[in-house]
């Protein structure tokens, strides 16, 4: 059993959050407007869960997921991070986000700007690239032929297993695109974001299909091929 710390509990942390319980994990989660406010949905999560600071989050994480707005990474706490793996689900959104250079200009990725804002973490980029619904409703064992699998990038190869096995405990697989500069290749729009588990708002699956390795290496090619970054 693992206990995962989540700092920020939106759409996409209270999703991971159900699905770790639902795993048999324990989580811890926060947000920046204080415990108190997730009492509700740690109520509803039931007794696998319970609220706290960001920085009480992270220090309780074995493993500790960043799902905050872009514009917020400098806020996540530096200290209690230290020598953890810390997933990233960021995208950039300019009209949310304000408008950051280095990303305008292509000189760096989201992940990246959390990896130096953590020099001592082990930052891995997950998450980002499936719409919250779909997410939760598209978990399936391992073997299972409907299984999704999802793409992950890292500059640390032993963090990106243990993301791996998370991933494999929540439900889905997972393949290594490779560093954080790669990913660029399922950031918002690009051919691997969102739509290809589902058209937005259904929680259906594409028509296609799942998607699995062969079907996430080609969408991810595609990027290159393009220039979608």
């Amino acid at each position: 059993m693992t206990t995962l710390g989540l700092i920020g509990s939106g759409r996409i942390g209270s999703t991971i959050a159900r699905l770790a319980i639902d795993a048999g994990h324990d989580v811890v989660l926060s947000n920046r407007r204080g415990p108190e406010t997730l009492a509700d949905l740690v109520a509803n999560l039931g007794p696998h869960a319970r609220a706290a600071t960001p920085a009480e989050a992270a220090k309780a994480g074995d493993i500790v997921v960043v799902t905050l707005p872009l514009h917020a990474y400098r806020d996540v706490p530096i200290e209690p991070l230290e020598e953890k793996v810390v997933v990233d689900t960021d995208n950039y959104y300019p009209e949310r986000d304000g408008h950051i250079q280095e990303l305008d200009d292509e000189t760096t990725t989201t992940s990246e700007l959390l990896q130096t804002h953590l020099p001592r973490s082990s930052v891995v980029k997950a998450f980002n690239n499936i719409y919250f619904e779909h997410l939760a409703t598209q978990a399936r064992p391992s073997g299972d032929p409907a299984r999704q699998t999802l793409p992950i990038a890292g500059d640390d190869a032993a963090a990106k297993r243990t993301v791996t096995d998370l991933l494999d405990s929540l439900g889905y697989d997972a393949y290594d695109v490779g560093p954080l500069s790669e990913g660029w290749r399922f950031q918002r729009d690009t051919p691997a974001y969102v739509l290809p588990y589902g058209v937005r708002r259904s929680p259906l699956p594409s028509p296609d299909g799942p998607v699995t390795v062969e079907v996430l290496r080609t969408l991810l090619d595609e990027a290159l091929r393009y220039g979608d970054r």
